[in-house]
């Protein structure tokens, strides 16, 4: 009997395979599976096998098939690939095993039946599938054992990413959106973008079983600086050739511009849009990934854990080197095992995606474990002692006078390092798990270890009659004016004369000089056991014009006196918060029916604003559209704009609304929305009539 031409199709059953593989909301048409989890494809048969030929599966991987995995007929061992199969009326099922650490990638899958002597007698055409990491597989190397983290740090579309200031931390919602249409599509096209899968893509293909090296690559390829990256950093103004930073309310509208320019940077980012985008591929691959904020950041380029700035007796900086402190800094943890590494070093590791230094010559960092970094082990890789200095370094601020310079305060860094909790919207505090607590003997011990020299905070006693410095603020609203009041106290026996220096500059949250708001030298006499204070009016009209789009001010204060050799400084951070925008959707929200909603938003500057753009999107609801506002905005008016949203998918949703003009930027409006399924029932006893 001719026995060619048995196979007549192939149904890989995605609906069914991505539900069990939790995949189902990235793709209901194509299959994509997670690795160390078995999957069921069938075939349509014209008729049964005929007596001794067997069907062989084979899977080819690579832009060029650089490899080609035979799978193994009948029971196999976990680490390869193995397929059994059983024949169901005019059916024949095959169930495929892959193991937990099988290359991730863009397979092609092809049946084939063998005649009893080894010959094809038929080859079915290629179908494409998509395999990724498996958080939920115990051998998996990103095996991570806590459904509620899982949700969070796998399934979760949307999150919360932490600015602002130490003292004064500010949430700003970001729709991650990793399940979103073809994303999943451009996290692999960023991979074979990179420089070691272009330079050797059979090497490359064949390194991605590693989270690792995955990991790694992915904190290369966000930002654009070596290679064709996703996204072109920049710090200020202007921003025009592209969109600014502060515009971006999520990841997927960067992937896919990155995408549709032919893997063109997209401008621009800062650290924050650099680690949301990163969280995004990551856990779209299935790696268990995590957004993290350090506030007071250090960068300390020379990589002696110190970041000494130098300051003349007008306050102006005469640092010369390129070390920072940012107010904060953003990158991204992601779970994995570290085989590469000594025991002791699996759970989370530090990514950071931000260009800041080279890494083996390419502007990435990580993966780090934070074990390394609590512990000051600065030769575990990659790029220990870069993360350490981040969260550790001290800042010392030293005056400049004629007769040399005098050391006046130092400061932490690293505080209050957050993460969105996995319980809800609100913050989780992970300082701990970079360090230990500030002041402890532990802490010393590993300051020493690391090589960072221990500073012993000047003991109170040798100088009572010092002065003390205080500044306090209002919690002011951009657009209004605050005063700032600097407190000089005399806690000696004698009356102190002084001069006081208040300088008010606008910074960029790290630490850039956009211009002086107001600056005031007053000769003081602070009698003993009391304090003078001076108030500083800040005016709209002054700040305006040079404060930067992250609406920060910082305010520096200066005492010296003729009698103290030592002089005396304080500064902090001011910032000056935006009003939100108000949401209202109207009605129920279900499946593929279109819904109305409506922003609103009142300037609440006393000038007018033009060019007035909002801009919504949500993962599941509707891409990032932007809605033009008409003409100027007049002080104290309102505007409120109609939109319409088409829910994609089920379930507990988040819509993200930015507002932009020319003189109020980054003001944003989160709202949730259910999405309900109407069923059978309901659709019947409900026509709906359009009006």
């Amino acid at each position: 009997t001719n026995s060619v031409g048995v196979i007549v199709g192939m149904d890989l059953r995605s609906n069914e395979n991505n539900r069990a593989h939790r995949t189902r909301e990235m793709d209901r048409e194509r299959l994509i599976v997670r690795r160390g989890q078995p999957f069921s494809i069938s075939l349509q048969m014209s008729d049964t096998l005929p007596p001794k030929h067997q069907l062989a599966v084979v899977l080819h991987l690579g832009a060029r098939d650089e490899v080609v995995v035979k799978v193994q007929a009948g029971r196999g061992a976990g680490d390869r690939w193995w397929f059994s199969q059983q024949a169901v009326q005019s059916e024949m099922l095959l169930t495929l095993h892959s193991p937990a650490d099988a290359l991730i990638g863009q397979y092609r899958l092809a049946v084939l039946m063998m005649s009893p002597d080894g010959r094809i007698l038929q080859k079915t055409g290629l179908h494409m599938f998509y395999l990724l990491f498996n958080p939920w597989c115990r051998d998996d190397a990103v095996y991570l054992p806590d459904e509620s983290l899982l949700q969070e740090y796998i399934m979760n579309e949307d999150g919360i990413i932490y600015r602002g200031s130490w003292d004064e931390i500010v949430s700003l919602p970001w729709n991650f959106g990793q399940f979103e249409d073809h994303v999943v599509d451009i996290c692999f096209e960023i991979l074979d973008n990179s420089r070691a899968a272009l330079r050797n893509s059979e090497m490359d293909t064949k390194s991605r079983s590693d989270p690792v090296y995955v990991s790694r690559t992915v904190s290369a390829m966000v930002n654009s600086n070596d290679d064709r990256g996703v996204l072109s950093g920049r710090w200020v103004e202007p921003y025009s050739d592209g969109v600014a930073p502060y515009r971006w309310t999520g990841s997927v509208p960067i992937l896919r511009r990155w995408s549709e320019s032919g893997a063109r940077a997209v401008k621009y980012g800062q650290c924050w849009v650099f680690a949301g985008v990163a969280c995004t591929v990551l856990r779209c691959l299935g790696i268990p990934t995590r957004c993290i904020t350090n506030f007071s950041s250090a960068h300390d380029v020379d990589g002696n854990l110190s970041l000494d700035v130098l300051i003349n007796e007008k306050l102006e900086n005469m640092t010369g080197s390129g070390d920072s402190s940012w107010n904060y800094h953003c990158w991204v943890e992601s779970w994995m095992r570290r085989d590469d590494l000594a025991a002791g070093y699996d759970g989370w590791q530090a990514l950071d995606p931000t260009p800041q230094e080279r890494s083996d010559g390419v502007y990435r960092c990580g993966p780090c474990p934070i074990k390394a970094i609590k512990e000051g082990e600065l030769g575990v890789k990659y790029d220990a002692p870069f993360i350490f200095a981040e969260v550790n370094a001290d800042i010392i601020h030293w005056i400049v006078q004629s007769d040399g310079r005098k050391r006046v305060d130092q400061n932490s860094v690293g505080r209050n390092i957050s993460t969105k909790s996995v319980y809800g919207n609100f913050r989780e505090d992970v300082t701990l798990q970079y360090k230990y607590p500030e002041g402890s003997q532990k802490e010393r011990a590993i300051f020493e270890k690391a090589g960072r020299r221990v500073t012993h905070p000047t003991n109170g006693e040798a100088e009572p009659e010092k002065l003390q410095l205080s500044i306090r603020h209002a919690q002011p609203v951009f657009g209004t004016d605050f005063d700032v009041i600097v407190e000089v106290k005399n806690d000696g026996e004698q009356d102190a004369t002084a001069q006081l220096t208040v300088l008010c500059l606008a910074v960029t949250y790290n630490s850039l000089h956009r211009g002086e708001c107001q600056r005031r030298t007053t000769s003081i006499t602070v009698p003993a056991h009391k304090a003078h204070r001076e108030v500083l009016r800040l005016r709209y009209e002054q700040y305006a014009a040079c404060v930067s789009e992250h609406h920060v001010i910082r305010v520096l204060a200066l005492a010296e006196s003729a009698r103290h050799n030592e002089p005396v400084l304080e500064s902090t951070n001011i910032e000056l918060s935006v009003p939100e925008l108000h949401i209202r959707i109207s009605g129920k929200a279900f499946l593929h029916e279109e819904v109305t909603g409506v922003v609103s938003f009142t300037n609440p500057l006393p000038v007018q604003l033009r060019g007035g753009v909002f801009t919504v999107e949500g993962a599941g609801l509707l891409p990032a559209t932007e809605i033009p506002v008409p003409g100027v905005l007049n002080p104290g008016e309102e505007v409120a704009v109609r939109f319409s949203i088409k829910p994609s998918r089920t379930g507990l949703r988040r819509l993200l609304i930015d507002f932009d003009s020319d003189k109020l930027k980054d003001v944003k409006g989160v709202a949730t929305v259910l999405v309900h399924k109407r069923s059978r029932l309901s659709t019947m006893a409900q026509p709906h009539f359009q009006l």
